[in-house]
């Protein structure tokens, strides 16, 4: 936790029609909308004055320019928007990038300062909630909200719906919940990728027989459940074969130091580990400095990741990390705009805006959803990617050490 990601959690690749392989998932994962046929989007909308709307995922650019297109949205909507981000420790992105690309595309979008405010609950189920019930008062007719958990997810949409006020689940579906839409990167493709990219270094660094241990993001959050289904969907099969041997598999955490203390109880007891499937950047981190610290080279023990956080791109090139999911969050952002303007204004998101479901199996009921796609990044294709987006600078990324290691992957 993009997960990460973030929580887990948690990258776009250049396009961003829904893929592929979550339609041969299970109910719990995302799939594609057959234009027209979801009942909730129509391809374009007319916003006050008769004006025609309409808004693809493919307009969506590092510019933010698609977001003017939405201006006449914002003329003829009313009350404010309100974005509500989970907190700043299991993941850096939600101080680094969602708050400010969330301001900028609300802004973009025609709201003034005084329509719209980006909160962070701090990582309190009960803030968060408060932070809800507290805009609604103050005339939020929109909330975009990254719940915490399924829990305090539900209660304000609970709350918001006996408002009148709309929701969008924004990166994290709430099960049992009673939003209108949901914005995320298609979270079983995530895993997909960190899978497949986990096959190919462990066959890459000559991993002859893998033993693995497969570990996994905080079993309430639906996200780590959609990563786990993805990359067991790639590594099952070889377990399963014999290719591989599944050494274990811990309940599961976003907090790292937890991680790091599950990962340390199974290498000390089966020291036939060799390699580790791990959800997130901030997870595998410590995990490869305690590698580091028993004497595990570079190349010889395969370690994943996601969010493509300084630290986990830093461990790619010095080849401690396979790879990281990299989930360009300006798209997100762009996105959760674009629906709530659309929800401001009383209309109703366009088709090429909304592009799949997601199931809620909660509930029991497909979620209108606006899927984004992942992309696997290595050192190989850094510098197209997670540097060209300004996602990381040079000034963060080559530093000491890795001044050399980014040169010589083609990183200026």
């Amino acid at each position: 936790m993009i997960s990460t990601v973030r929580k887990g959690a948690v990258v776009a690749s250049a396009s961003l029609a829904l893929c592929l392989a979550a339609a041969a998932c299970s109910s719990s994962t995302s799939s594609p909308a057959a234009s027209g046929t979801t009942g909730t989007s129509s391809p374009t909308s007319t916003a006050g004055g008769g004006t025609t709307v309409s808004i693809s995922v493919a307009q969506f650019d590092r510019n933010f320019t698609a977001m003017s297109v939405l201006k006449p949205l914002a003329a003829a909507g009313k009350g404010n928007v309100a974005v509500i981000l989970p907190d700043t420790v299991t993941s850096a992105r939600y101080v680094q990038f969602d708050a400010p690309y969330l301001t900028q595309a609300l802004t973009a979008a025609g709201l003034s300062s005084s329509q719209f405010s980006v909160q962070n609950a701090q990582g309190s189920d009960q803030t968060q909630l408060s932070d809800a019930q507290t805009a609604i008062t103050k005339g939020a007719t929109v909330l975009i909200v990254d719940p915490l958990d399924s829990g305090v997810g539900a209660q304000i949409q609970t709350y918001a719906k006996s408002h009148g006020v709309a929701v969008i689940d924004y990166d994290r579906l709430t099960l049992g919940g009673s939003r209108q839409y949901y914005v995320s990167f298609n979270n079983v493709l995530v895993g997909t990728k960190i899978g497949q990219g986990f096959t190919a270094c462990a066959a890459a660094w000559h991993v002859s027989k893998p033993n693995v241990l497969v570990m996994k993001g905080d079993p309430t959050d639906n996200n780590a459940t959609l990563f786990a289904q993805g990359y067991l969907g790639v590594l099952n099969p070889l377990f399963s074969s014999g290719q591989y041997v599944k050494v274990g598999e811990p309940a599961g955490t976003w907090t790292p130091s937890v991680a790091l203390s599950e990962f340390q109880q199974q290498f000390t007891a089966h020291k036939n580990i060799n390699s580790v499937l791990t959800p997130n950047d901030a997870n595998a981190a410590p995990i490869i400095h305690y590698l580091q610290t028993q004497g595990v080279k570079a190349k010889t023990f395969p370690v994943t990741g996601q969010d493509a956080t300084t630290i986990g791109l830093q461990n790619i090139l010095a080849s401690y990390q396979c790879g990281t999911v990299y989930k360009p969050i300006y798209l997100e952002a762009q996105a959760a705009t674009a629906l709530a303007m659309f929800l401001r204004a009383g209309k109703t998101p366009p088709t090429t805006l909304v592009n799949g479901t997601t199931q809620d199996t909660k509930s029991n009921v497909a979620v209108p959803s606006v899927l984004l796609t992942p992309k696997w990044v290595t050192t190989a294709n850094m510098a197209s990617t997670v540097v060209a987006d300004k996602f990381v600078t040079v000034g963060q990324l080559c530093v000491g050490t890795y001044a050399q290691l980014c040169k010589t992957a083609g990183i200026s």
